[in-house]
């Protein structure tokens, strides 16, 4: 592959996992509010169930050998970190600021260099690292913690970002040979089969403004993953990974306009932080042969 192909690729999966993040910052909107009156559980299982329902019709017109697969094993493994992900950012969602909950789940390119160095075998660049620690400063800058980073939704939001971390690197792995589609269908069908264990305790006939935010949420999570799947396939998890912080930015946009959460110096200055982590990732400042390390 030529160096323009490269850095067209690279401009492609940057502008992909942009679009999957503000897609992603919508549901947050989406989830905020179902969750004012609708459980963690259900709201989980509505994700899940969405997608799965949106696959059917795709499904039927490319027929079975669509689901075959020799990767079942992996599918699983991302399905199940991604749902343990998932329950714990929808948690946040509820009862942090849009903002605050996305700063904990999309830190997650802070530990995706490593995890794809150390899973996938991915070389590691100076400029990798400046952004992974720049972006961890930027988040700091934004969350601020005053409660102590050692709180219990605190620790539940770090989790979250570590799972999701994970699963974005078995994706990556995913795309070598499956195609996106087939990828977030697995995991809309695990994260069912999975999800609706819970939910059943807690089942109750839900308003028309519940549902409407659940599927809406379900729709918008399994669009953003297209977008993130293909994204991954183009451009190495570590190289790409801290434009997830673009969600941040879109979170605190709407949590502005819809709930009045007006940034503070501190929250300006992470965001600016973030926006430097993910200009070191694009490919006016990856220079392999001169910046890499050997790990």
């Amino acid at each position: 592959m030529t160096l323009i192909q490269t850095n067209r690729n690279l401009f492609l999966a940057i502008g992909c996992l942009t679009i999957s993040a503000l897609l992603f910052s919508v549901m947050g909107i989406c989830i905020r509010y179902a969750s004012q009156s609708v459980d963690n559980y259900t709201i989980v299982f509505f994700r899940n169930l969405v997608g799965l329902v949106l696959f059917l019709p795709f499904i039927f017109k490319q027929g079975v050998h669509f689901v075959k697969t020799e990767k079942l094993w992996m599918h699983t493994w991302r399905s199940l970190i991604g749902l343990a992900a998932m329950y714990g950012f929808f948690y946040a969602i509820a009862h942090l600021k849009l903002s605050n909950a996305m700063v904990f789940t999309y830190s997650s390119p802070i530990f995706i260099p490593l995890i794809a160095w150390l899973f996938l075998k991915e070389k590691i660049t100076t400029a990798m690292l400046c952004a992974a620690g720049l972006g961890f400063i930027g988040v700091f800058c934004v969350a601020k913690p005053d409660q102590g980073l050692l709180n219990w939704i605190s620790i539940i939001g770090i989790a979250s970002s570590l799972f999701a971390s994970m699963a974005f690197v078995t994706v990556r792995a995913l795309t070598q040979t499956e195609p996106p589609e087939r990828i977030v269908f697995y995991f809309c069908l695990i994260g069912s089969l999975i999800s609706v264990i819970p939910m059943f305790w807690v089942w109750r006939p839900y308003h028309l403004h519940e549902l409407f935010f659940l599927i809406a949420a379900g729709v918008l999570a399994n669009v953003s993953q297209i977008f993130m799947s293909h994204a991954y396939r183009l451009a190495p998890a570590g190289q790409i990974a801290p434009v997830n912080y673009m969600a941040i930015i879109f979170a605190g946009i709407w949590g502005f306009l819809l709930w009045n959460e007006v940034p503070d110096l501190y929250s300006i200055i992470g965001f600016c932080i973030i926006l430097l982590a993910i200009l070191l990732c694009s490919p006016l400042t990856q220079r392999d042969k001169k910046w890499r390390l050997k790990l």
